[in-house]
Parts: structure tokens; sequence; C-alpha cells
């Protein structure tokens, strides 16, 4: 059971099982996939799966601007160019769907309006990228949200499938639903977060879970199950996101209802050096194995992808143990377009300049060579 592998992920055949995770860029400046984008994510196209950087779902959806959205024709446009590419080089890609809920500012909504959410609380020490009152773009802490009406909420729901449909004519072979990381779907799971009163409040889990349901369920109905994957990010604490008790029952009860429903992945972001930052390694890495081993049970033919600081000999251990399907990677890819390459033949990795992650031209962005002995 190798990495360099086949596999079938829904109705997709990957190459192998690699797959780069959802990294923003912030190289869009009218919000728009450029030429460069298609260049970006063709070079790394021999990835199994690419999952592209979050992309809006509305402009109501957005946190940060120059990232590419998928709710305008000329956006959709502008993905097909990029998938075009991908394709052509024989890689395969999902859109990841993002809306970021209250983690947004004013100046990026329509009319100046508050960003919406689960809740009225604002995201302490979160910041969104927008426009201070000179105009200029930069990091600034999010508005007070508005929290969503119980009306608004299936309005919502309809924008993720919309999305989805729109990813599909954009030539995506799939969506991955954004749910970790603090934003929108975590906002209605966190119950410190969630002050709702009405069905998707924080009473009971089955509320708590409903609007993650309800928008994985749509999707499903609008595009196909098998084309549907969501992210997660148990025990994060991402964009003021507390730590709750009922964080394990859950992650638990999420899984099991994703894995009924027969997606074709669920990827869990690795955050647990948050939640035990205090602890060892060791047993950061025993309370991983725990939820990956309690999200294994329950998701039947659903295929998990872990991510967060893997090195593909701890990738490889966890695929033959039978605990994840696929491994990701992320800041790695940035800098090394021909990654899967240089894992097969033990080639050194560049090193990535963070100073170019976010926004910027070319550099740091489609200039990085493949390895050349």
């Amino acid at each position: 059971m190798s990495l360099f592998d086949r596999y079938t992920l829904g109705n997709a055949t990957l190459a192998n099982r690699f797959v780069m995770a959802p990294m923003t860029r912030s190289r869009s400046p009218q919000d728009i996939p450029t030429v460069e984008t298609a260049l970006y994510y063709a070079q790394r196209a021999t990835a199994g799966l690419i999952v592209s950087e979050g992309t809006p779902i509305s402009r109501e959806g957005q946190g940060y601007l120059f990232n590419p959205g998928i709710f305008t024709p000329e956006q959709i446009a502008g993905w097909r160019l990029v998938t075009d590419s991908v394709h052509s080089v024989g890689g395969r890609i999902f859109a990841q769907l993002w809306h970021v809920g209250r983690v947004s500012h004013t100046s990026i909504q329509a009319g100046g309006a508050a960003p919406v959410s689960a809740s009225t609380k604002v995201a302490e020490g979160a910041f969104a990228f927008g426009y201070d009152a000179q105009g200029v773009a930069g990091f600034l802490q999010t508005s007070v949200p508005r929290q969503l009406a119980t009306d608004e909420v299936a309005r919502v729901v309809r924008d993720f499938a919309q999305a989805a449909a729109n990813a599909i004519e954009a030539g995506f072979d799939g969506v991955e639903i954004h749910g970790a990381n603090g934003y929108l779907i975590e906002q209605f799971l966190n119950p410190h977060v969630n002050d709702r009163t009405d069905q998707y409040g924080p009473d009971s889990l089955e509320n708590r879970l409903r609007f993650v349901f309800e928008v994985v369920d749509a999707v499903s109905a609008r595009i196909g199950k098998e084309r549907v994957g969501i992210r997660i990010s148990p025990y994060g604490q991402l964009m003021d996101m507390p730590l709750y008790p009922q964080i394990d029952e859950t992650y638990n009860a999420l899984c099991a209802g994703l894995g009924q429903r027969g997606i074709a992945y669920v990827h869990v972001m690795d955050q647990t050096h948050f939640f035990l930052r205090s602890q060892t390694a060791e047993a950061r890495e025993e309370a991983l194995n725990d939820l990956l081993r309690n999200c294994r049970k329950v998701l039947g033919s659903t295929a998990l992808i872990l991510a967060g600081d893997l090195t593909v000999e701890r990738a490889q251990a966890l695929v033959a143990s039978g605990l994840i399907d696929l491994p990701a990677f992320g800041q790695p890819f940035i800098s090394n377009p021909d990654l899967v390459a240089r894992f097969r033949n033990g080639w050194p990795l560049t090193q990535p300049n963070r100073d170019t992650y976010y926004g910027g031209g070319i550099e740091g962005y489609v200039d990085y060579p493949p390895y050349a002995a």
C-alpha cells in the first residue's frame, strides 16, 4: 500500500495518494483567478489531488481581499482556465468552498454591512484583510457580526449549493466544504461561540450539527455525494474558537453523520498541538490517533485525509496502519512544485520564503523551479 499507487476517491481516480492542501495565496487582485493562478496549480498537478485555496461562495462569505471567489461568471471563467490547465497534465482538483462568517470586516461587505455569523460575538484577536479608513488594504480587527436570522440560514445553505454547482461548471472534479479553522460552520458547532436561541442554537448536539448537515446535504443533492468532501479541525482554536468539553462528542457525531451520507472524504486538519500544548509529543500523537480511530470506525466508505506537519515517512506509516487513506501536504508544495517526484526519489526539499506567502506577484508563487541534480 504505497503512497505512490493510484487511489479511487469518489468517482475520481487519483494518480497517487498525495493531496495538496488548500492554502490562501492572495494573488487575485480582482478576486478572479488569473493566468498565474492557472500556472501555479498546473505546476503542482502531479499531486494525486489538489484542493484549491479557499474560494468564497458569496461576497458575504469573504473575509480577505484578493482571494478568488466562485460566485460570478468572471470567477467561474477564471477557474475554468485553472481546471483546464490542471487536467491537461493529468491532475485532479477540488474547489474549497468558503464562508468566513464573522471573520470579516465591514469594508469587504457589500454596502459596508456587518459580517454575518451564527453568533453576535466578535472574533477577538482575529483579523480580516480589508480596507482601513484611508482605503489602504491591510489586516484589521474583525467587525462586530450580525447573527443570521433563522430564515436567512436556509439562504446561506443555498449559497453553498450554488457555489458547488458553479465549481462543477468551472470544471472542478468536486468540492471541499470548509468546516475548519474558526469559520462559519465551526461558529455553529462551537457552543461557546454559538449564542442562538433557535433550532440552530447550542442547547443540543443535534442543533449545533444541523447547519453543517444541511450544507452537506444540499451540496450533495446538487452535484452528487461522490464529489463532496469536508475539512474539519477538531481542537483548533484559530479565530477565537474556545475549547469546550463536548469536542470529542461533537466530532464523533459529525463523522458518524458524514459516514452515513457516504460523501467522498473527510479532511482533518491536525490542531492537537493547540489542545495539548502542555503535553509531550507522544501524548499529542496518541490523542490524534484516538481521534482518527474514532472517525475511521464510523466513516464507512468515506475516505479520511490528514493534514498537518506530516513527513512522508509518517504519512506512509499512517496509511499502512489504516488510520488514514490520504496524507495532505501544504507548505512543502509552495516551494516544491514537483514534491511528489522529490518524495519518490529522495531528493532534498526547497525551503519556502514565508515573506512571499501572501500577495505580490510571481515571486514566491510560480518561480520555484523543479529539482535539478
